[in-house]
């Protein structure tokens, strides 16, 4: 069971969602505007956040910018809108993941169970695809603790989301070696659906932002132009 908030304007869509989701054991919150929603977030942070994009008062897309802030909690977005900028600009402001409406229920709840299992391995459960189970990986000043989902750069800590803390565990597992963009979905999406070669740049760049933010001269993630992307361990 996991605590899981939920915040869309759409009430339909909040009594459909809580049901499925309930119907499962998880526990469920909602709110119905984008600020009331943060606010919720911030004071009792649940397992799991679902986003709507389009609400009052502040959208998803500022709920979710506000969010990682301070937090890592995994986030799923929901929208109704077909461009896809929205879901780029999702990814670049650290979505886990992304469900355009209308959805299954089945669709839904799939979703929410791969990225609470990639947010809390338990002990004794196989490995994710491309993982190592829950041993700490040191790769110079790298340090990953997937047990606690810790991540430090020359002791420093470095917030990273679900998706990004699972992107790094692939690169950094064997460095020096190049992993395509197919490769990387494979270890941070598991058995989803399938994800263009935009997002896992996304995630990437938006990795690199949060090193540098620690570490100006941090460049440990190199770009191999049509081939894919590898660690250099310094």
């Amino acid at each position: 069971m996991a605590n899981i908030t939920l915040v869309d304007d759409d009430e339909n869509i909040v009594t459909s969602v809580s049901l499925a989701l309930e119907s499962h054991g998880h526990a469920v919150k909602s709110y119905y505007d984008g600020a009331t929603g943060l606010a919720a977030l911030e004071a009792d942070p649940p397992d799991l956040a679902i986003l709507d994009v389009k609400m009052p008062r502040m959208d998803g897309m500022e709920v979710l910018r506000r969010l990682r802030q301070s937090s890592d909690l995994p986030v799923i977005i929901l929208t109704s809108k077909d461009d896809e900028i929205d879901q780029i600009l999702g990814f670049n402001l650290g979505a886990d993941d992304y469900i355009h409406k209308p959805f299954s229920q089945r669709l839904l709840i799939e979703r929410v169970k791969a990225v609470l299992r990639r947010a809390r391995p338990e002990e004794g459960e196989a490995p994710a695809a491309g993982g190592s189970g829950l041993k700490a990986i040191k790769r110079g000043k790298l340090t990953l603790d997937p047990a606690r989902h810790d991540c430090l750069w020359d002791g420093r800590p470095v917030k990273l989301t679900v998706t990004e803390f699972l992107l790094l565990q692939a690169l950094a597992q064997r460095p020096g070696f190049v992993k395509s963009r197919d490769s990387l979905m494979d270890a941070a999406y598991e058995d989803q659906v399938y994800v263009d070669d935009r997002t896992i740049d996304s995630h990437i760049k938006r990795m690199r932002k949060k090193f540098r933010v620690v570490d100006n001269t941090f460049d440990a993630i190199e770009t191999l132009y049509g081939v894919g992307y590898r660690y250099r361990e310094s």
